[in-house]
């Protein structure tokens, strides 16, 4: 689901394929990210994301056993750094190159093969 509901409409394929507005945009994109702070703790965009979502249970499931350690080391890195209330040292802050989408591919891949049950129970058999 985008931004803008159900109906799928997003400017980011739009912004992503103009060179001037990724680089107008990218700075504010930037700032925000920072301000967010989740970096600051050492956890990654797809660890924000809502666990209690169908999909993303059931892509959680897909991870491998290394991907889903360091998933939990994450979370608990982030929530002992929360009871201390400080962030990370500046050096061990998560990177932009480090903060790579590993949850999407398999949220993405669920959604598809609900899409494609949701056609193959609506198939209507006909009797000749």
């Amino acid at each position: 689901m985008t931004l803008f509901g159900p109906l799928g409409l997003s400017l980011a394929p739009y912004i992503r394929s103009s060179r001037t507005l990724r680089r107008w945009i990218k700075p504010f994109a930037d700032w925000y990210v920072g301000l967010a702070g989740y970096r600051k703790v050492g956890l990654r965009y797809d660890d924000l994301l809502v666990e209690e979502r169908d999909d993303v249970q059931r892509a959680l499931t897909r991870l491998t056993p290394r991907e889903a350690y360091d998933r939990a080391y994450r979370f608990k890195r982030a929530s002992q750094l929360s009871i201390l209330h400080t962030n990370l040292p500046k050096d061990q802050w998560t990177k932009p190159e480090e903060d790579v989408r590993y949850l999407k591919p398999h949220i993405e891949d669920v959604e598809k093969e609900e899409n494609e049950r949701k056609v193959w129970d609506s198939v209507h058999v006909e009797r000749k």
